[in-house]
């Protein structure tokens, strides 16, 4: 007899997701000991894949940051033209994380949490729920929180997991480093990229075991909540596929206002890549596209489309600036956690220092989550619940980053030598 083919990962994580949640729902709603014993011994399931992906996140975070900023060419060959892109990329990831905690305070904050059953949520976390209603009761002043963005001891925040920090710190190295002789830093170089990818091979082990992982969270999360945690759930990829439309809705002007190209041959030159990226959801699956429309449709210069695109590929997620703000407001909510204005910073900030670190793999925003969450101190089990649902918001997210991407390509390539100066003909049919 023939083998049946083995499901995908995103359908295992899902199946997972389902079976955890009716689970502990029939836990709740039923007075059987057994459903209870069975919800409470694969808590630990989840538990062990929470600490798996924070296992691997500091060595992936410091050294994608160190490698990426390391490797890039001297600025006298990068030019006027990455330094537009690195301000247009930093500019718009922070809009849209502005973006997505606007919206989803607004669209949480009606949603209803049992007061017990947050309390509970919080006495079954680990260790990580327990140091959050610590730091939530001993909020640094603003004063105190600037100051302690440059860590004195990089290693005691790594062990404390002081995310932004460790990032302002990754960020700072990465930049002295390119200020060092090529001969002298390349062994380096070379050491963190292997660390790079060794880590993105831990991560994919770990992100092989997702369904245990979410099937040991989602079963205690449904028993706690009940029917509310599918309310939730449901409530949580609504709001991250409005506000991800909303974003790419307000790309289009962007890219005709500033960019000064019609906004009908933007729409036309940008559609190809987004089914690409909204059917594979992956930007480098929609690289040839882009190519393609920046070239033909758009008729950019050269240095856009054999500079520009890959860059903004590789680099910048503008929709992670949605996508990461809203889950951890999300699983703030969730958690009973209520945000201070210094944790809402800490979010945005750490959401687009992140958002250029976010490993190309499935799951990968999720990975590059936890740091945001960490820097608010929000508990990082919603993140194993969220990677459950992520296939509908990543898709939505995907097609923002490669609207970003064309946006960004029109907008620097305007004044570019060898750009248009009047809008290219129309091709015939």
């Amino acid at each position: 007899m023939p083998r049946l083919p083995r499901p995908a990962l995103a359908t295992q994580v899902l199946l997972a997701l389902v079976a955890g949640l009716l689970l502990g729902v029939a836990a709740d709603r039923t007075d059987w000991p057994v459903l209870a014993r069975a919800t409470a011994l694969v808590a630990p399931l989840g538990t062990l894949f929470v600490n798996g992906i924070r296992m691997t996140i500091i060595p992936l975070v410091v050294s994608s940051l160190i490698v990426g900023i390391g490797t890039t060419p001297d600025a006298r060959t990068i030019g006027r033209l990455g330094g537009r892109a690195l301000a247009f990329m930093l500019a718009g990831v922070t809009a849209a994380s502005l973006l997505g905690v606007s919206v989803a305070r607004v669209a949480f904050a009606a949603m209803p949490i049992d007061p017990a059953a947050t309390a509970a949520l919080r006495a079954n976390a680990t260790a990580t729920a327990a140091s959050t209603s610590e730091r939530a009761q001993a909020l640094p002043s603003l004063a105190q929180w600037l100051t302690d963005l440059v860590p004195v001891n990089p290693i005691r925040a790594a062990a404390d997991g002081a995310m932004l920090p460790l990032i302002v710190f990754a960020v700072a190295f990465g930049i002295a480093l390119t200020r060092v002789d090529l001969a002298r830093r390349e062994p380096l170089l070379r050491t963190l990229d292997g660390v790079q990818e060794a880590s993105l091979v831990l991560v994919r082990w770990v992100l092989a075991l997702a369904p245990l992982g979410v099937f040991g969270l989602a079963a205690p999360l449904a028993a706690t909540l009940g029917v509310g945690a599918l309310g939730a759930l449901a409530r949580y990829i609504g709001v991250v596929v409005v506000t991800s439309l909303l974003l790419i809705a307000l790309l289009y002007p962007v890219a005709a206002l500033l960019g000064r190209v019609p906004l009908a041959r933007f729409a036309r030159a940008t559609f190809p890549p987004q089914a690409m990226a909204f059917s594979g959801r992956s930007s480098l699956a929609a690289l040839p596209a882009m190519l393609t429309a920046t070239r033909e449709t758009l008729a950019l210069p050269p240095t856009i489309s054999g500079f520009l695109i890959p860059l903004l590929t590789s680099t910048f997620r503008i929709g992670s600036g949605v996508g990461q703000t809203v889950a951890a407001v999300f699983v703030a909510h969730l958690y009973g956690v209520s945000l201070s204005p210094a944790q809402l910073v800490a979010i945005v900030l750490t959401t687009v220092v992140a958002s250029f670190s976010v490993p190309g793999i499935p799951g990968g925003t999720i990975v590059a989550m936890v740091p945001v969450l960490l820097s608010a101190g929000v508990p990082i089990e919603g993140a194993g619940i969220l990677l459950g649902v992520d296939t509908i918001p990543d898709m939505f997210r995907t097609t923002a980053n490669v609207t970003g991407d064309m946006t960004a390509a029109v907008v620097l390539g305007r004044g570019e030598p060898g750009a248009p100066t009047a809008a290219p003909p129309t091709p015939p049919g």
